[in-house]
This record gives structure tokens, C-alpha cells and sequence, in this order.
């Protein structure tokens, strides 16, 4: 996106550091991953869950490797599929039990199709995907910035992101969820992309410059003479 796009326009306009970490990072260029359904974006996600990015794609790529014939394997069929022969690529009995119940809320309606979910807000999406076991708030909120591009997403449970935000604004210590929450009301409605801007802050700390602390000068004291 350009340096004149809506959201750093915005953003610039209303948050003098959020201008300061935009000029230093450069134009907003959030990536997004199509062509997953949310049962896919799902499955996927809890493959990764307490597992560093190597060895998650490599249990992905045995479990894909059971379904041959697919490029991603349909609910019916991980339901179809034993727990052993799951088992093998990798996956804990814990996971196994998450992508079971993955599968069968999508099949039953609660986890949507790919045209489905384009018809919900928000926080609909959030209430109707976290019933499934093993998926919260966060992953979540990941599917809706990186998978469907969601414009005013702010994942505040997200260690990153607050860590960025330290680091923006100067800060001696990690803000709490509802302090860059509080803070955050004023990104709306581009509160996605003020998260990348904060993400990028984390991955570039000794790039970006912290804001200078505000330090209130002593009032006067009154001359008695």
C-alpha cells in the first residue's frame, strides 16, 4: 500500500507515535494467506500450537500425506480416520482430539464455509469458532487479519504486539492487554494494521527509535518578597 493509503492516513493523523513508527518501518504491507478454508486455517493452527514453525510443518506435511488424493483433507474424512493413523504423523492425542472436534463443527455448520464466514462480523466469527476445543480468542483473531483480512482487528493477548507497543512508546514495562486496548480505541477502524505496525516495531527494536517519556516541568514555586 501506498504512504497515502486510509490507514496510515488515519493512523499518522491521530497518534503522533504511531506517525513516528510509520515513517520508520515504511508503507503498510500486510500479507494475507488465501485460498484456506477456515477448517484448513484451523487445522493448520492447531499444528502449530507449542510447536516451533519446523517441526509443525513437518507433522502438516506427514498428515497431509495420508490424504493423497487431496491438496488438504476434507472433515469427513479426518473423522474417517483413525486416531492410530493420525497418530503416526505426528500429531499428540490432544491435537488429534481438537481436529476431531474441528471436523465435526465443520461439518455440523458451527465452523463455517469459506462463503459463509465472509457474511459475519467479527465478533460473530470469534463466538462461533472458539467453541471448537483447543481454539481461543487469539487464534482466532489470527484468522481474521491474515486469512480474511479483517481491517480492525487488535489481538492485545498477543505478546508481540504488546511488546511493540512497549517499545513505541517508550515504555519501562509490558502493558497489560486492556491498557493497549483502552489505548487502541483510538486506531479504530484500521486497528489491523496498527497491530502490524506494532509487530514490526518488536521485530525492529533496535531500528525503531521509543517515544521520548513525558516529563511534566515543576510548577513555579510564588516569591514571597
Amino acid at each position: 500500500m501506498s504512504r497515502h493509503s486510509p490507514e496510515i492516513t488515519h493512523l499518522s493523523k491521530i497518534d503522533p507515535v504511531m506517525k513516528r513508527v510509520i515513517a520508520e518501518v515504511g508503507p503498510y504491507a500486510l500479507a494475507l494467506r488465501v485460498g484456506r478454508s477456515p477448517f484448513e486455517s484451523l487445522a493448520r493452527a492447531i499444528a502449530y500450537q507449542q510447536l516451533h514453525g519446523k517441526a509443525a510443518e513437518s507433522i502438516l506435511k506427514r498428515f497431509i500425506a495420508l490424504f493423497p488424493r487431496r491438496r488438504f483433507p476434507r472433515p469427513a474424512e479426518v473423522l474417517a480416520t483413525t486416531s492410530e493413523i493420525i497418530r503416526s504423523s505426528g500429531f499428540s492425542h490432544a491435537k488429534i482430539a481438537a481436529l476431531r472436534d474441528l471436523a465435526a463443527k465443520a461439518i455440523d455448520g458451527t465452523v463455517p464455509t469459506s462463503r459463509v464466514i465472509r457474511l459475519l462480523d467479527d465478533e460473530a466469527i470469534v463466538e462461533r469458532l472458539t467453541e471448537v476445543r483447543g481454539i481461543g480468542r487469539w487464534t482466532v483473531e489470527m484468522l481474521l487479519i491474515f486469512h480474511l483480512g479483517r481491517p480492525d482487528v487488535l489481538p492485545v493477548d498477543d505478546f508481540g504486539l504488546r511488546d511493540g507497543f512497549r517499545i513505541a512508546y517508550g515504555l519501562a514495562e509490558m502493558p497489560t492487554p486492556k491498557e493497549v486496548w483502552r489505548y487502541g480505541e483510538r486506531w479504530k477502524p484500521y486497528r489491523t494494521a496498527a497491530a502490524w505496525y506494532l509487530w514490526r516495531a518488536s521485530e525492529g527494536a533496535k531500528v525503531i527509535r521509543p517515544a521520548r517519556p513525558i516529563v511534566k516541568k515543576p510548577a513555579k514555586r510564588a516569591s514571597n518578597g
